[in-house]
């Protein structure tokens, strides 16, 4: 399973509208947060995960569906839009997924989802996870995703 990333972009937001910076000053998403391979992303606000994700969409799209829901289908979109003002977004991207299959970054997601209620609380705005059967490489994966966080 080969992961790139991750890329790290900084979200100013309201509950209505998002804006995002890359660092290196561009007001784009750039690289694989792009890419419609499937993708794990984590908000967090002060290195503190907020919010663990997966798409195969970019993540425009991605950020924009959950920004825009009002409840249709049951999805009423990110619960974090409404608190806060600031947060960091860090993308990985899952290189050589088959046929854009997102079954191995989901376990990804539900073994980091995992480290990080194992680390004291579920992260603060995580609605729903999805567990399957992981191997050793994804709590690998999983593990050095979150070491770069304050758990």
């Amino acid at each position: 399973m080969n992961i790139a990333g991750p890329e790290r972009y900084e979200l100013a937001y309201t509950p209505e509208a998002f804006t995002v910076q890359c660092l290196q000053g561009s007001s784009r998403f750039s690289g694989i947060a792009k890419s419609l391979q499937p993708k794990l992303y984590i908000a967090s606000i002060d290195n503190k995960p907020i919010y663990v994700g997966i798409t195969k969409r970019s993540m425009r799209q991605r950020l924009s569906y959950g920004w825009k829901a009002a409840g249709s289908h049951g999805y009423y979109g990110y619960a974090w839009r409404h608190h806060g003002a600031y947060a960091v977004l860090d993308v990985w991207e899952h290189v050589d997924a088959e046929g854009r299959n997102e079954r191995e970054i989901e376990t990804v997601e539900a073994e980091v989802v995992f480290l990080i209620r194992q680390a004291g609380q579920w992260p603060a705005f995580q609605t729903e996870i999805h567990f399957y059967q992981s191997t050793e490489e994804h709590r690998r994966l999983a593990e050095e995703i979150v070491s770069r966080y304050d758990l």
